[in-house]
């Protein structure tokens, strides 16, 4: 077998953004892995030797900058040792963060810190294939028809850990770094004759410019920005903070180039993927998921509420959900099994009260929740003949994936834009070639769950 040249490692910051970019890549023809944590060498020169693209799904979206500095520091070096030219530190397409907790302006000192000869950091955050946009420094996303500022969407401005409170990035990471952060803004990106590569060296040079924000509307912004990006990673490798955006960017330019069409891509046939018994686990509080939650439920799904705070504190009542899983499952169920029903359902608030009470901060309430469903997961699957689950929620797909026995997955469908159906690998037989799909609270269409039962989508 010719190896191909590795063109892209990416540490996501949650589990539900990094399949999303294993996505992009996958569905350009450049094939993709995504691990749970740094491959070796060794690893991925024995079973993944024609990997092009390598992913690392982390939790740094929860983590506070304290947090970020000592494990960032350390996963960043072991990416940048995996040899791409380009390393990405993949965000969530809306922003998440916030100065106390998953501070974006804090990764950018941390990768300039690492890499120290890189003179600034492109940001990218649009992705219009996703329907995000950025337009002069202010950020967008579409939810069914309509298109919203993040100030004022419906999800992320009432999100229960990192609310958007403001659009405008240049401010939101203004309150996250004392970096100086510039626009390249949408004038500029419309202008056909305008040289992308002298105005970052302007910005640079002049105004100091350490984190460079794009503005995005079109795939032709994207392809530009690809563009830049690789030509910008020839001579050293660069480091990059953004959403699937940045996957995005540089395929759509990757595949622009014959050499690299015959050199890298790597279009084929995706694996058959059938009709298969589910079950779906919900951390998420948005009225995306809960539409779809009660879709599925209309739909002949079986639906188990339950309650976050006694799930976190009664071993008895975690032990009774799981009896009624397995029963469910035995009996040939689609089960989903779900916490919240939107953003003022009252469990929230319950969650809530329950962590102060026990000194827990509200922010640690996806982790607790995610080990929670995970160990749930975990159990039923070696005690059922399951075969594919869903976990919704960005933060509870982090954590319940890890506490699975699992290492890697790669795409193996297309279900909705950003949130594939993948094959797990294992190296416990069980769990090896389970089939998961993650998905961030935002996405999919209200039919998601049913499609994901169905295995319909694009195959890849």
């Amino acid at each position: 077998m010719q190896l191909k040249p590795r063109l892209l490692s990416f540490y996501g910051d949650d589990f539900t953004g990094s399949t999303d970019a294993m996505e992009a890549l996958t569905i350009s023809g450049f094939k993709t892995v995504l691990f749970l944590e740094p491959p070796t060498k060794n690893l991925l020169d024995e079973q993944f030797p024609d990997v092009q693209c390598i992913g690392v799904a982390g939790t740094s979206r929860t983590m506070t900058p304290e947090q970020m500095e000592q494990d960032l520091t350390t996963l960043f070096t072991q990416i940048k040792e995996l040899g791409a030219p380009i390393n990405q530190y993949k965000i969530c397409s809306t922003f998440d963060s916030s100065p106390s907790v998953g501070n974006i302006g804090k990764v950018l000192e941390i990768i300039l810190k690492i890499n120290d000869t890189q003179s600034f950091v492109p940001i990218l955050a649009g992705v219009p294939p996703l329907a995000r946009y950025t337009v002069f420094g202010n950020h967008f996303a579409k939810v069914k028809e309509n298109v919203f500022r993040l100030d004022e969407h419906p999800v992320m401005s009432k999100h229960p850990i990192t609310p958007m409170q403001e659009a405008n990035l240049l401010k939101h990471l203004g309150k996250q770094t004392n970096l100086s952060i510039a626009l390249m803004d949408i004038t500029f990106m419309n202008n056909d004759d305008s040289n992308l590569a002298n105005e970052v060296s302007r910005l640079v040079r002049e105004e100091g410019a350490k984190g460079l924000l794009f503005d995005v509307t079109t795939d032709d912004d994207l392809t530009r920005i690809g563009e830049l990006i690789w030509e910008g990673s020839e001579d050293e490798q660069q480091f990059v903070v953004g959403s699937s955006g940045i996957e995005y960017a540089l395929t759509n330019y990757w595949n622009t180039k014959e050499n690299m069409n015959s050199e890298y891509v790597n279009k084929k046939e995706g694996e058959q993927v059938e009709k298969e018994q589910v079950l779906i686990v919900s951390g998420s509080c948005s009225a995306i998921t809960s539409d779809q939650i009660k879709y599925a439920l209309d739909n002949g799904f079986t639906g188990l509420k339950v309650s976050p705070a006694k799930l976190m504190k009664s071993a008895s009542y975690s032990e009774e959900l799981l009896t009624k899983v397995i029963r469910m499952v035995d009996a040939g169920e689609n089960v989903i099994v779900y916490s919240a029903l939107g953003s003022e359902d009252s469990s929230i608030m319950d969650t809530r009260e329950y962590l102060e009470s026990i000194g827990v901060k509200p922010a640690d309430s996806g982790q607790l929740l995610g080990v929670k469903f995970g160990e749930l997961i975990k159990t039923t699957v070696e005690r059922t003949s399951l075969k594919r689950i869903v976990i919704a929620g960005g933060d509870t797909s982090s954590y319940a994936t890890l506490e699975m026995e699992i290492y890697a997955l790669e795409m193996i469908k297309r279900v909705a834009p950003g949130a594939p159906l993948c094959k797990a690998y294992s190296n416990d037989p069980r769990f090896d070639g389970l089939e998961i799909a993650l998905k961030g609270g935002q996405l999919g269409q209200v039919d998601y769950f049913t499609k994901v039962h169905q295995g319909s989508g694009v195959k890849v």
